[in-house]
């Protein structure tokens, strides 16, 4: 489904955030792009950790940012 190079590979192990960069003002990271595996689909995307670093809100977009769906991403212990 994905159209670059990751096009037919595997899902395991797949990179699926790629340069994402800190943004210059605040605590959030932004720049790059993530890939939807389920439909291989690329959006840009914004990352922003929580307080205590447990939780990591993911942000798809295309185009603005208000277009677009979040996820939180809870840290494994």
């Amino acid at each position: 489904l994905c159209s670059d190079e990751r096009k037919g590979k595997p899902l395991i192990g797949m990179t699926i955030l790629r340069e994402v960069r800190r943004e210059t003002a605040g605590e959030s990271w932004g720049g790059g792009d993530i890939l939807d595996p389920n439909n291989g689909k690329i959006y840009r995307v914004r990352l922003t950790p929580s307080a205590d670093n447990q939780t990591l809100s993911v942000r798809g977009y295309s185009g603005s940012p208000l277009f677009g769906r979040t996820q939180t991403w809870r840290r494994l212990e």
